[in-house]
């Protein structure tokens, strides 16, 4: 199990040392173990090297996504596509107010619009909603109103088929969140609750009918196996409808089935990726196993005033501390993504702790990560520039960093 993660070599916590001049601490972090100077480092000098690094990181992205493949689009999902390097160029620009960002990123979605035009996928990660709903929020942006006009009409043509999945990536609930982003940023009601209520309504009665053939509330299957984790199974599902308009009934069920996946959890606080295997305690990733799940019950926490989510969730965040320094730099399985829990923790709970926590694992990142992939002991994702499995969610990370009571996971947290 252990050659999925490194152990953790950073202390519990590290105070910062008296601010320095620049030019001391760049001196500092060239002689010796740079890491626990990083961590050390006041936090706004951190913030600005996290910044200084992230848009660099930026520019290498659009340039290895766009530039060299002479802005031909052959994948143009938000996982591991183009959009992504869309998302990154939005998030920086909502950061710097850079509008050559916001510029560029409404360029590389007007060519995922072209691509994905035909699709059948629907979601925000996966599909269709993911361009259109990004679309129009860039034009909104940009003060374009005849795009984001075009964008909203094409998101209103998007249909859910009756084979859909109901699991975040490729199922309802992944159009539901795009349904959700966009209220967000053009206002509430901008998809009305009666257009979304019978799509939250098919995913409850199918959870329904499933929960029935076992001792559940709810319960979902994708390609025959019950998940539990955020990208295919229960959390993402949860995670989702905790934001829909919900009648008493279902938001007890959407409540006992958190409160069921609580209950079956691993000894050592980790939660199983399906519901059929439960001795594989061996995923610690946002897709399957505690961080995604913890991210959950962070918001079944604010939602429900549970503490038996908030004690789950402190948890589950231990599992990530000890287990979370994955051997891969992305959000969806890396180090990345498993940040976000302790970011999440500490809007919950204002506990410094763990925003000391999310600092270290960046700052791992930053003083590590290529170093550690330029020796093989560390992978840079299967697409290394990609949003969920490469360097744009460590850049995306790095850019939450600088305002830590603010970040939110990308594409999962509103």
């Amino acid at each position: 199990m252990a050659d999925r993660f490194f152990r953790n070599p950073m202390p519990e916590f590290v105070a910062e040392t008296t601010p320095s001049t620049a030019q001391e601490e760049e001196e500092a972090l060239t002689v010796g173990d740079s890491l626990p100077k990083l961590l050390a480092m006041p936090h706004a000098a951190l913030c600005e090297r996290l910044k200084r690094a992230a848009l660099d990181l930026k520019e290498t992205i659009v340039i290895e996504t766009w530039g060299v493949s002479e802005q031909h689009v052959r994948d143009y999902t938000l996982y591991c596509g183009v959009l992504g390097t869309a998302f990154l160029l939005f998030k920086s620009y909502q950061v710097t107010g850079n509008r050559n960002d916001l510029a560029l990123c409404s360029q590389i979605v007007k060519a995922c619009d072209a691509a994905s035009a035909s699709s059948s996928d629907v979601t925000f990660i996966c599909g269709r909603a993911g361009v259109c709903s990004l679309g129009a929020v860039a034009a909104k942006h940009a003060a374009d109103h005849d795009s984001l006009s075009y964008y909203l009409a094409h998101f209103e043509k998007i249909k859910l088929s009756k084979d859909l999945p109901d699991e975040l990536l490729y199922g309802r609930v992944g159009f539901l969140w795009a349904c959700l982003f966009l209220n967000k940023h053009l206002g509430e009601g901008t998809v009305p609750p009666s257009y979304t209520g019978v799509v939250v309504d098919e995913v409850i009665k199918n959870g329904r009918e499933m929960g029935r053939k076992g001792r559940w509330a709810l319960m979902y299957e994708w390609y025959g196996e019950k998940y539990w984790g955020a990208a295919h199974g229960l959390a993402g599902i949860m995670h989702v409808l905790m934001d829909m308009e919900l009648k008493a009934d279902e938001v007890e069920d959407v409540r006992g089935t958190l409160k069921y996946m609580i209950g079956n959890r691993f000894p050592s606080g980790n939660y199983p990726a399906t519901e059929d295997d439960r001795k594989t305690d061996a995923l610690v990733h946002w897709c399957h196993g505690a961080p995604g799940i913890a991210l959950t019950l962070v918001k079944a926490a604010k939602v429900f005033g549970d503490k038996e989510f908030l004690d789950a969730a402190t948890e589950a965040g231990e599992v990530v501390w000890n287990r979370g320094l994955l051997k891969k730099v992305g959000i969806c399985h890396g180090i990345s993504g498993n940040a976000y829990v302790f970011l999440s923790l500490y809007q919950l709970t204002g506990n410094v702790k763990y925003l000391y926590r999310a600092k270290a694992f960046a700052c791992f990142l930053l003083d590590r990560a290529h170093k550690l992939i330029s020796r093989g002991e560390m992978h840079g994702g299967d697409r290394p520039y990609s949003l969920f499995e490469g360097f744009g969610g460590m850049a995306y990370l790095f850019l939450d960093m600088l305002d830590p009571s603010l970040s939110k996971f990308p594409a999962y947290e509103l």
